[in-house]
């Protein structure tokens, strides 16, 4: 493995996502977004639904994580999340129907964990619809 590479690995419960010397990789934290290069300090994490950007030489994947957590050394990532999902996975009627309904439970449902639920809903539901559209911009 060259200097300027590290080991990606994403491992869902169902699989493991993805494996591979990588360049870089980008995700979001529950304290924000973060890039990873090689050789980064030691970390971890928890993260929260987002879109992961993995560049490898000229070459750029995105997918959404949803939550879970990193753990970062110089020489490895391992990302361990409830989902991960490849913009070919993603149904976006589904994900579109998904959010609409997230929405109204927000705004319908008062009680604390209903709340919680319908925001994590939520989350998901964009985060689907973000890496369709920025998988096919055209469609915008």
């Amino acid at each position: 493995m060259a200097d300027n590479k590290f080991l990606l690995q994403v491992v869902t419960p169902e699989r493991i996502f993805y494996e591979d010397n990588v360049d870089s990789v980008e995700f979001k934290t529950s304290e924000g977004d973060i890039g990873i290069y090689a050789n980064h300090i030691p970390l971890t994490t928890p993260i929260v639904s987002g879109l992961m950007v993995i560049k490898n030489n000229s070459k750029e994947e995105q997918a959404a994580v949803h939550k879970g957590f990193v753990e970062i050394t110089p020489e490895r990532v391992t990302i361990l999340t409830d989902a991960a999902e490849w913009p070919h996975e993603i149904d976006e009627k589904r994900a579109e129907e998904a959010k609409i309904r997230a929405e109204r439970r927000l705004e319908a449902e008062k009680a604390e964990l209903s709340e919680i639920r319908a925001k994590s809903a939520l989350a998901r539901s964009i985060v689907r619809l973000q890496v369709v559209k920025y998988h096919n911009p055209s469609e915008e």
